[in-house]
């Protein structure tokens, strides 16, 4: 059969190629809408006092749900983000967008617990050891001595904390992918020693641990703490994003990463 002029199989590249093509511009659409979307989430905040204070109001009525949903939303869209950075596509099968949503909502409600302990924990160590006043530096306008106070908190935060949140999240991460990315999947019994055996520790330990906490988390979260307390739980949630994309990065390059 002759498809202007030319067979059948003549013309199959360039409909692949068209294909191809279509696929490019309506990917580009998605990452035009991801944007835009980042953009209705923040604007608001930016630009109303009254969305800002309506914010601050509900964090402090509810500062565990605030958690839940700030990572929901943002952590996940972080995931999203860096599936499309490694495969081209904003999902594919057994993703599991809403497991992984409810997921990063628990962690971020352990987040909130963690930023209180460590935020009025750290501070009452470095008094005991000889440091006075630390606590009441927090409170206090930008000088080097709370900056000092912002980087202990930080550090003591990912040192003890961090490596047990992320390799939590990987444990649940390869739990819904083995479960075909449903809730229901979720909740099925989990094989834990199985998963850590799977584990690419090489990356897990050599450059999510080692790397990201050194590199990215205690600094970004040193400037966090020197926020108001309303706004940590949402910058680390936004700093999630920024994780996602390394990560991404990182899973694509991963002999260079084998050799760090």
């Amino acid at each position: 059969m002759l498809i202007n002029g030319k067979s059948r199989k003549d013309a199959m590249p360039c409909v692949q190629l068209l294909t191809g093509t279509q696929i490019k511009k309506n990917m580009k659409k998605t990452d035009l809408y991801i944007a835009l979307l980042l953009l209705a989430i923040f604007t608001p905040f930016i630009l109303f006092e009254s969305a800002y204070k309506s914010y601050s109001d509900f964090y402090a009525r509810f500062p565990f749900v605030s958690s839940f949903i700030k990572f929901a939303i943002l952590a996940t869209i972080g995931e999203v983000i860096g599936l499309r950075i490694r495969t081209g596509k904003y999902s594919q099968k057994g993703f599991g967008l809403l497991p992984r949503a409810f997921v990063w909502g628990f962690l971020g409600m352990s987040v909130q617990a963690a930023f209180l302990i460590f935020a009025y924990g750290s501070p009452k160590l470095l008094e005991f050891i000889g440091f006075e006043q630390a606590s009441e530096l927090m409170a206090d306008q930008f000088s080097w001595a709370k900056i000092l106070v912002a980087f202990s908190i930080s550090f003591f935060l990912n040192i003890f904390y961090a490596p047990v949140l992320m390799t939590v999240h990987k444990i649940t991460d390869t739990h819904i992918e083995r479960t075909g990315g449903s809730i229901r999947g979720l909740f099925s019994k989990m094989d834990i020693a199985s998963i850590l055996k799977e584990v690419d520790w090489n990356m897990h330990y050599g450059f999510v641990l080692k790397r990201t906490i050194f590199l990215f988390w205690i600094p970004a979260q040193t400037i966090n703490f020197m926020m108001p307390e309303e706004l940590r739980v949402l910058i680390a949630a936004i700093y999630g994003i920024v994780l996602g994309v390394i990560l991404a990065f990182a899973a694509r390059n991963k002999t260079v990463v084998d050799h760090l």
